[in-house]
């Protein structure tokens, strides 16, 4: 780079957006990459603490950061995720084209991280996200990056392509089946139907049917028949997930002849939640938590079953880290760090 003295830059191009931070009002670009200094930025840029400036000179084994960031973003870019085509302050930030289901591949994202001179951050994977959505943001940390170095970093995100992607949630035909004696006998009304409503058509999918049932595996094998019959995507069950000898939902579930049951999720609240699978229909069995608390098992593997993913066990057991809900007073879901951990 050529230094020169701010009072002689009138006229020059300025090679990089520079930076004005006012506390608690403002951050960002007070100039431009590209724009002609005139002498009426010279006080301003001298109250920017700028007593030179620089004309910068690029090698042919070099990038600017703009155009290394526009690189990096486009590699990094799957299904779903769109990002601004003007990088500023050398950034890049990404977004949900639509509403779906934001995924990321952790570990390649952090072996991109170890690079020198790039980065990239994002929030969780598995997180429900809306079209226009922040989904991650990129940039060049040095302002002229070497071209080998970009090069790691781009191959590295083509080759785990796609490191960010958003599904749309698939309109699905849902059934719900609520057990319990007390409730099939009217001794104490049903709030599940309309927690359950709400999640799932916020979501996009339709509740198709719900029956009230005793604690009856037989009852409940014949009714999870009937809705296969008749088409179901989904089917939720609510209650009759504990120990107690009269819970029996969950036998009544085994008995239809499913092809996997994962009984239990390293969740709180929700471990005794049940997950099945009758060939490409998911059963969930949801315990008595979800009537209490806002967020629980039920909200982490909805969204992942509606985008077209089949959890398992290992996937039940991963959300151990960041599977404690902490019951804060003013319940701030998804916008905290519950089931985050992956």
């Amino acid at each position: 780079m050529k230094k020169i003295n701010i009072e002689d830059a009138v006229g020059m191009t300025i090679p990089h957006d520079m930076t004005e931070i006012v506390p608690g009002k403002f951050k960002g670009p007070a100039f431009r990459r590209g724009q002609k200094i005139e002498t009426d930025d010279l006080c301003h840029l001298m109250r920017l603490g700028k007593r030179h400036l620089y004309v910068l000179e690029i090698g042919k084994d070099e990038v600017h950061e703009d155009e290394a960031v526009l690189e990096l973003a486009g590699a990094l870019a799957g299904p779903g995720v769109t990002y601004t085509p003007n990088p500023s302050e050398g950034k890049i930030q990404l977004f949900a084209q639509t509403d779906g289901l934001f995924v990321v591949k952790v570990d390649p994202l952090i072996a991109l991280n170890e690079i020198p001179e790039v980065m990239c951050a994002s929030i969780h994977s598995h997180t429900p996200v809306q079209r226009g959505q922040k989904l991650a943001g990129t940039r060049a940390v040095p302002l002229v990056i070497r071209r080998s170095v970009l090069n790691e970093a781009v191959d590295l995100a083509k080759k785990e392509f796609p490191l960010f992607s958003v599904t749309p949630f698939a309109r699905r035909n849902v059934y719900l089946i609520i057990t319990g004696n007390e409730v099939y006998q009217g001794l104490i009304e049903d709030r599940f139907e309309k927690v359950v409503q709400e999640k799932v058509t916020a979501l996009g999918s339709d509740l198709v049917e719900t029956v009230i049932l005793p604690d009856d595996e037989t009852v409940i094998t014949q009714h999870l028949e009937r809705f296969l019959s008749r088409g179901a995507e989904l089917i939720i069950t609510t209650g009759g997930m504990s120990v107690d000898p009269d819970d029996v939902t969950r036998i009544g579930i085994s008995n239809v002849g499913v092809d996997q049951l994962y009984y239990g999720s390293a969740v709180l609240p929700g471990a005794m939640f049940l997950l099945a699978y009758r060939k490409d229909v998911p059963i969930m069995g949801i315990p008595a938590c979800a009537l209490y608390h806002r967020a629980t098992i039920f909200d982490l593997i909805l969204p992942r079953l509606l985008a077209g993913e089949r959890p398992d066990g290992k996937d039940l057991a991963r959300l151990a880290h960041g599977g404690l809900c902490l019951d804060c007073p003013t319940c701030r879901y998804p916008a905290c760090p519950f089931g985050k951990g992956f």
